[in-house]
């Protein structure tokens, strides 16, 4: 039995479809996920590395900026079109999951064409105008965010599933957080902040956090600092006795099992891995993501009282010291932001959309 993952173009797009398929070959081996994504996404470098059968196809998101340019999307769909009623032909799916992206929107429209069931997992709170599109046909949608549920339309209130996005969660039991901060060489007690910006790091965050850590640290709080492999050179003489720089944080276990605070962007799997790992954060979302939609995921999070909520216009060092410090300082308000964390964390979520997709393709 077949089922087709579409989605990609982002790693936000990709790695849950890829979670997911994981969970559901532990439930059921006999079940081969297929990805369907794009040539020019991330998944062109990432699915070749996992061993599971894809077909990259030359679509094309639409040029929102640059609308003369849409007749490539329109010539895209259609070789995708051609191309997807091939690979279904040669074995027609049980289910699509569509994860997001232009090749998720390709594959959904595809299998509501030809009668193919469909299930969506949404990533943002603001879901994507794929996830928009197609939740009135979906059998079930898989919610990152609850809060995205008042913009779908779906074929009933039960179809929509507040499942969080499905991560890779922390090991049970937890690392022990003094052997991780010794493994960092990094002092036991006082705070441990974890700053990073993504795969891609942030330049934003990183030269705030470089004008705070030249103007010296507050007394007690030390930081494992993930700057991106590009902005690494620029940023690596500032490791210090209680600072440690890396171009990339993996396994990134390794850091959240040592932290107290982070200060991050507000992508959608960067937020559930920190509730999953019941991490204060400081979110400082990328403003000229789509549909700023990092900002509502920000908000979303500190109207559940899970998180700060801190504008890049606003960002620089003496308020990033501000903010920090305030924390640091008041231990019952970082405990009120760790239980609400706890609270929203979702670690089982990939297992959870497994069992209920095999469900699906059993019914």
């Amino acid at each position: 039995m077949r089922i087709v993952f579409a989605g990609g173009g982002t790693g936000g797009h990709l790695y849950p479809g890829l979670a997911i398929a994981r969970a559901v070959q532990r439930l059921r081996p006999d079940i081969k996920p297929f990805f369907i994504g794009a040539q020019r996404g991330i998944e062109r470098d990432v699915l070749p590395t996992t061993g599971y059968p894809h077909a990259l196809l030359d679509l094309h998101p639409l040029y929102r900026s640059q609308v003369w340019n849409n007749w490539r999307t329109a010539a895209g769909l259609v070789t995708a079109w051609r191309g997807i009623g091939k690979l279904f032909a040669e074995e027609r799916p049980a289910l699509i999951v569509g994860t997001g992206g232009y090749a998720a929107g390709a594959a959904l429209a595809y299998g509501v064409a030809h009668g193919i069931p469909i299930v969506e997992q949404t990533g943002d709170a603001l879901p994507s105008l794929t996830a928009r599109l197609f939740s009135r046909w979906a059998r079930e949608v898989y919610l990152s965010f609850p809060e995205s549920g008042r913009h779908l339309k779906a074929r009933s209130p039960e179809a929509l599933v507040d499942t969080g996005a499905p991560i890779e969660p922390p090991p049970e039991p937890r690392p022990d957080r003094a052997a991780a901060r010794r493994a960092w060489n990094l002092p036991t007690q006082g705070t441990v902040l974890l700053v990073y910006g993504g795969s891609q790091g942030s330049l934003a965050i990183n030269t705030a956090v470089r004008e705070w850590v030249r103007g010296g640290l507050p007394p007690g709080v030390s930081i494992i600092w993930g700057t991106g492999k590009g902005s690494y050179a620029a940023f690596k003489d500032l490791e210090g006795e209680r600072v440690r720089v890396r171009p990339y944080l993996a396994p990134i276990a390794d850091a959240y099992a040592a932290a107290d605070l982070a200060v991050a962007r507000a992508g959608t799997m960067t937020l559930a891995e920190l509730l999953a790992w019941h991490i204060p954060a400081i979110l400082v979302p990328l403003p000229t993501a789509a549909a700023d939609h990092q900002t509502l995921n920000a908000r979303a999070l500190e109207a559940a009282g899970a998180a700060v909520y801190l504008p890049q216009s606003r960002l620089d060092a003496e308020t990033l010291d501000t903010e920090v410090q305030s924390l640091v300082a008041d231990p019952a308000s970082r405990a009120a932001l760790t239980a609400a964390a706890a609270a929203r964390a979702r670690p089982r979520a990939a297992e959870e959309i497994a069992r209920r997709i095999v469900a699906l393709v059993a019914g």
